[in-house]
Order: structure tokens, then C-alpha cells, then sequence
């Protein structure tokens, strides 16, 4: 005769049991993704998939990874539970619902706990995108300082000049707006640099400028989007892993011993 219990509505070793599973193979599928990603991704300008690919692609297995896994996580925690007898068949389905709900928030924690690290990283990346990402744009844009400062014929005047550049770019970038005085130093040197008028200096200065902003926006947009998406798919995988358990349970009710 198939297993029964009356101790108590939730099964407990059911629920950790499909946690257990379902963070398994998210841990199994996220390491596949890794490695499909490193795949296409190249160190190389302009080869391998574009930064806006990489961003819909890591979304879109995020959320076949959720997917996959509260509906594995659901349906053991409802085929493995104990069988309610004497319980209406609302409350079956009830009690089937909260333990796929159960088993994905305990999946959820673990995984939380094993990757704090990299959630964290996420979620205080979109957080501080405005102010922090920004500076460190501004860090990593030797590369368009120089080619502000270029000329075909170097008089040395403003060599030493590049890192101040930056920490001004840096500031701005801070606050959202370059102001006029840093604007104006910065094309007089541009002009002293390069032997150009004060005109084509002031439109290199803004240029640049503008090209730092947009970079800074484009790297908080896509950390938001990240996390929101990592939002929705956790949504999603309380749903499935809920309507897992229901169908997981069913099965399991169903079940009849047969003895000869």
C-alpha cells in the first residue's frame, strides 16, 4: 500500500529534496552557460558577439535556467511528498501548490548562498551605476583621452596633462554635466595640444564627453535591465515550480500499488 501520513501538511524531506535538485542543475546550467558565453565572446574589437547579444543572451538563459529548474524542483517536491487521505481536493492542490512554492524559495536561498557573490555584484552594480560605474568609465578611457590630445607632431607641452584629463572627465561624469570652466581649460589645452582652433577644440572636448555619457548610460541601462529580468524570472520559476508540483502530485495520488 502506498505511503500515507496525517503528521502534517508539509513534507518537509519532499521540499528540501526538490530544492536539492533544482539548485543542482541550475549550478549544472549555469556553468554550461559560462562556458557557452566564453565561447563567443572574443577580446578582439569588433569579433565575437556584440555587447547587446551577450546581454539578451544571458536574460534569455537566465530564464530557460529558472525555468528548467523550479520545474524540476517543483515535481519532486510534489511526486515525493507524503499522500494526504481524508483531505479535500482543494486543499490537496493547495497544499501541492505551496510545497513546488517552497521548494523554489529554499532552491532560491541556496543558490543565493552558494553565488552571493556574483548576485551581489549584479544588484549593486545597477545600484550604483550612476555614480560608481561612471567614474570607472571614466578610469578605463586612457585610450580616448589620448585621442583627444593627439597630433601628428608632438611639442611635449601638455604630455603630462592625461591624467588630469581624466580625473576631470572622471568628476563630470560624476555629476552629470561637464561645467563651463573645466570645458574651457580643457579645450585650450586640447588647442594647445594639437595646434587646432579653440573652436574644433571645444567640439573635440564635447564629443568626447558625450561618448563617456553615452557609455555610462549604456552599462547602468544594461545592469538594470539585468536585474529586472532577473526579477521577472525568478517570478516565473515560483509559477512553474508551483504548477510543478501540482501536476508532480497528481501522479503521485494516482499511483496504485499492485501486489500478486
Amino acid at each position: 500500500m502506498a505511503t500515507v501520513s496525517e503528521s502534517g501538511a508539509v513534507s518537509w524531506g519532499a521540499v528540501i529534496a526538490g530544492a536539492v535538485g533544482a539548485a543542482a542543475l541550475s549550478l549544472v546550467l549555469f556553468v554550461l552557460g559560462s562556458g557557452l558565453g566564453l565561447a563567443v565572446v572574443s577580446p578582439w574589437s569588433h569579433e565575437g558577439a556584440s555587447a547587446t547579444a551577450v546581454t539578451v543572451s544571458t536574460i534569455v538563459w537566465v530564464t530557460v535556467v529558472q525555468l528548467l529548474a523550479s520545474a524540476l524542483g517543483g515535481y519532486l517536491a510534489g511526486r515525493l511528498r507524503s499522500r494526504w487521505i481524508q483531505t479535500h481536493t482543494n486543499e490537496v492542490y493547495f497544499r501541492d501548490t505551496a510545497h513546488g512554492f517552497l521548494a523554489w524559495a529554499v532552491s532560491t536561498l541556496l543558490m543565493a548562498t552558494l553565488l552571493s557573490s556574483a548576485l551581489a555584484g549584479l544588484v549593486m552594480g545597477g545600484a550604483k551605476a550612476g555614480a560608481e560605474v561612471a567614474g570607472s568609465v571614466a578610469s578605463i578611457n586612457g585610450y580616448t583621452v589620448d585621442s583627444l590630445l593627439r597630433t601628428p607632431k608632438d611639442n611635449g607641452n601638455a604630455a603630462g596633462k592625461a591624467p588630469e584629463v581624466t580625473r576631470i572627465f572622471a568628476h563630470a561624469l560624476t555629476t552629470g554635466e561637464l561645467p563651463a570652466g573645466d570645458k574651457r581649460y580643457l579645450a585650450e589645452l586640447v588647442a594647445e595640444r594639437t595646434g587646432v582652433s579653440e573652436a574644433e577644440a571645444t567640439k573635440r572636448v564635447d564629443d568626447s564627453f558625450i561618448q563617456m555619457k553615452k557609455t555610462a548610460d549604456d552599462a547602468r541601462k544594461a545592469s538594470a535591465w539585468l536585474a529586472l529580468w532577473l526579477v521577472v524570472s525568478l517570478f516565473v520559476g515560483a509559477f512553474v515550480a508551483s504548477l510543478s508540483a501540482t501536476f508532480g502530485g497528481r501522479l503521485r495520488d494516482s499511483s496504485v500499488l499492485v501486489t500478486s
